[in-house]
């Protein structure tokens, strides 16, 4: 089947964050965004069908997880996706990905305990480990040897890894070599693991993903959803297999007694039954467009500035971009204030996610979209060095 990811979807007007709620992280309104890590896409045919007969079938009542439709379509997405069988008795759900980590790390830590990331971090992190109160300790995503892990996870008071796999926003793909250096790093300290692998299904041709549920050792957790890689946020729902009975009941327990979240939304199990059932050939497609994206990044960012030498990125549709062998150490505010007042687009500073000189540009977007992102990127860079 073809698929159109060429023509516009207009998300004005549908509360959407990326294009309405622009005015929350920027000055102006009006801009063209490349921020926030959703697609301007509509979802897989078959994830569209199955909802609107959901939603023909007219009673949306209280609703259970724990079916085998649901556990049936993970199981076998695993199988044939990534190789690796999952014991559905493992699964849990959650109304996302976040929140699973915060319910991880209430169970598992305490107020003031440290939380280790990879820096640069996702700035979800950031806000769910300080806002319970907890440590984050970053280590650096480069980092030979893993001696600054070792370092970190070492101390009394580490808890737990957040493992981001594949690594937002950077769209790194972990080796398995790599793996299996965390995996003895946390076991050999007592360190959980938490694996968030909701960018997994947008691995690119020539890497591979490899679910932590292949490698976990005493205390760990993998998160993820299909909301990311089928476009569908905004209905909710996440899942994610814990490896030890215990902490899987005492999770449960926590979600349905605690939360009061013994009842998902209807339309989030359907969505992902469907997408893990009949959507692989749309997620390969979008996979592939995405990637034709990146590389039109690549071609433009290189040819005005051969000196970034930058390359797509493993996995995902997320361009994250290392500015300072242009611009060297200028203020990531001078390149915010031109993109923004005068190329009238949103890109997403570095500064978010802990790095400055970076940026990050979504393009999982229509070509022509990308095209122009990037074609204002160059001029407003052009602009800032210019002016040093």
């Amino acid at each position: 089947m073809a698929y159109d990811f060429d023509t516009p979807v207009d998300r004005r007007g549908t509360w959407c964050v990326q294009w309405d709620g622009i005015r929350d992280r920027f000055p102006v309104p009006d801009l063209l965004p490349f921020t926030i890590s959703d697609m301007d896409f509509r979802s897989a045919p078959e994830v569209l069908d199955a909802l609107q007969q959901r939603v023909a079938h007219g009673v949306f009542g209280y609703t259970d997880w724990r079916n085998d439709d649901f556990r049936g379509a993970v199981h076998d997405w695993f199988r044939s996706r990534y190789d690796t069988d999952v014991d559905p008795a493992s699964l849990v759900y959650a109304p996302s990905v976040l929140s699973q980590i915060s319910q991880l790390l209430r169970l598992w830590t305490e107020p003031g305990e440290g939380v280790v990331v990879h820096t640069p971090t996702y700035d979800g992190f950031r806000k769910a480990v300080t806002g319970l109160g907890r440590e984050l300790r970053g280590v650096p995503l480069e980092d030979p040897g893993f001696a600054a892990l070792d370092a970190e996870l070492a101390r009394p008071d580490s808890r737990v890894l957040i493992l981001c796999s594949p690594h937002n926003p950077t769209g790194r793909v972990w080796t398995e070599a790599e793996l299996l250096a965390v995996a003895g790093l946390c076991e050999r300290h007592g360190v959980a693991v938490i694996s968030d692998e909701i960018h997994a299904d947008l691995t690119h041709e020539g890497h591979v993903h490899r679910p932590w549920a292949r490698y976990g050792r005493g205390r760990w957790a993998l998160v993820t959803s299909a909301t990311k890689s089928f476009n569908f946020p905004a209905l909710s729902g996440s899942y994610g297999l814990i490896g030890d009975p215990g902490d899987h009941a005492a999770f449960v327990r926590r979600m349905e007694t605690g939360e009061g979240l013994a009842s998902p939304a209807a339309l989030s199990l359907t969505a992902h039954i469907a997408a893990y059932r009949g959507g692989g050939a749309w997620l390969d497609a979008v996979r592939a467009y995405t990637h034709a994206n990146l590389r039109l990044v690549a071609a433009t960012l290189n040819a005005a500035f051969p000196a970034l030498e930058w390359r797509p990125p493993h996995a995902g549709y997320l361009a994250w971009i290392d500015l300072r062998p242009v611009l060297g150490e200028t203020s990531d505010d001078a390149l915010q204030h031109h993109l923004v007042h005068e190329e009238r687009v949103a890109v997403m500073p570095g500064t978010t996610y802990g790095t400055p000189g970076f940026v990050r540009l979504n393009v999982g977007c229509p070509r022509d979209k990308a095209r122009a992102g990037t074609e204002a990127l160059v001029r407003a860079v052009r602009a800032v060095a210019a002016a040093r």
